[in-house]
């Protein structure tokens, strides 16, 4: 009986010959040289592209996991690639260090994170791989080979966003900060005024975003700021009792849509303020039940108010069964060679389909207004760009390429996806 893998959403799956779960980078390294080909690597499943899918070889790292070392003076810590973002936070508070900034979901492992340039909201805070200090990796031909900032600035800022096609990553080191509260604030207001004052409002805040409701006219800004106050209590989630609420009225009211348009304004102007003050690592992220698939393209930073009402616009004249909200942040430049942040402030959009629905409508719709206003994709979350077309938005695109071949001289991470990606014949 085959062997099968699927994403989270369960809209990408594989029958490889083998899936494995090394130890130990040693491990690693002779799977690397001798499962069936091509071999690519699984994190949590929590991307929405081919990446992983693979005939060959599918390798998971969950069991090369944990803090390997760190440093208290320098606020870095070495961990092994498979730790998932939820159990870190904990691992670093432990130690007094916080990550300086995170995305709303804690169950990707740091490994994928990195690789596919998994991000948060401020505009002057990078994606996870801005915190990459040191690089230890397997490379095609199964040797082990460690990089560090100090000495290997290109080869870093070459891998760090990989997509798990520049070796497998088996430990990193992260330049964190020292440990943290922050006071959170959350309410809703007009989109046409939030629109207005986009570029006000997401730089008012160490880190700032906000949700747009569909068919709501609101949208519901969340701000983060550092805070020397005592702890208080966070409020109890509402987001997956809402989703059901909005998801109840998109089927029963399919019919009148009108109707459901005011019973989701009516609900959506009423929406409970939040301010309550925690540490870090009980901020940032959100419980996330209802599953779906999920595009999301990285602009330059003062064409997002523009490119997002025409998604909004979209949404609400051609496709009534979309309830996801659309969800707003910006991230600060890097000089990552395949990062979607290369050398630009960038405001991140992004759509989402429940995942019992066909999402390939509304994203294939979508995505030429994200590439109108000079959008590089997600690599974690769908998009139908290939290498002639990527290799347009990013600069560094051939010494990446480079690198790679440096690297997986002989291909061993290049799935018939990744060949279209890179455009390896």
């Amino acid at each position: 009986m085959s062997n099968t893998w699927s994403n989270w959403s369960g809209f990408v799956s594989a029958e490889p010959k083998l899936i494995a779960s090394p130890g130990d980078a040693g491990e690693l390294g002779d799977l690397v040289r001798t499962a069936p080909g091509p071999v690519r690597v699984a994190g949590a499943g929590h991307s929405f592209t081919p990446l992983v899918k693979s005939q060959g070889t599918i390798l998971s790292l969950e069991r090369l996991e944990g803090l390997v070392s760190h440093d208290a003076q320098k606020h870095q810590a070495r961990v092994r690639a498979g730790t998932r973002l939820g159990p870190l936070m904990h691992i670093l508070q432990g130690i007094g260090q916080g990550l300086p900034n995170m995305g709303d979901i804690d169950r990707q492992a740091i490994g994928g994170a990195l690789g596919t340039a998994t991000h948060g909201s401020g505009p002057t805070l990078g994606a996870y791989h801005t915190q990459l200090e040191t690089v230890q990796i397997v490379d095609g031909l199964g040797k082990v080979r460690d990089f560090k900032r100090a000495g290997d600035r290109d080869m870093i800022h070459a891998i760090g966003v990989a997509l798990g096609a520049f070796g497998v990553l088996t430990e990193v080191t992260l330049n964190n900060i020292a440990t943290y509260r922050l006071r959170r604030r959350k309410y809703v207001l007009p989109i046409t005024e939030m629109l207005r004052d986009f570029e006000a409002m997401m730089a008012a805040h160490r880190s700032a975003e906000f949700y747009y409701i569909p068919f709501s006219g609101y949208a519901q800004f969340i701000a983060s700021d550092f805070s020397d106050a005592a702890p208080t209590t966070r409020p109890p989630e509402e987001d997956e009792a809402g989703l059901r609420t909005l998801r109840r009225l998109r089927t029963s009211l399919a019919w009148l849509p009108s109707l459901r348009g005011r019973l989701i304004r009516s609900a959506a102007a009423k929406f409970p303020a939040e301010d309550y003050v925690q540490d870090w690592l009980n901020v940032y992220a959100s419980d996330r039940q209802t599953k779906f698939n999920e595009m999301e393209y990285h602009l330059p930073f003062e064409e997002g108010p523009k490119a997002l009402a025409e998604i909004i616009e979209l949404t609400e004249k051609r496709f009534p069964e979309v309830y996801f909200p659309m969800e707003v942040r910006s991230v600060a430049p890097d000089q990552f060679w395949l990062s979607p942040f290369y050398n630009r402030l960038t405001c991140s959009i992004a759509i989402h389909h429940d995942a019992a629905n066909d999402p390939l409508p509304f994203m294939r719709a979508a995505e030429p207004i994200f590439r109108r206003y000079g959008g590089r994709p997600h690599w974690g979350k769908m998009h139908s760009l290939k290498a002639a077309e990527l290799k347009k938005l990013y600069p560094r695109w051939d010494d990446a390429m480079a690198a790679r071949r440096d690297i997986d001289p002989e291909n061993r991470f290049v799935s018939p996806y990744m060949a279209g990606l890179f455009g390896i014949e």
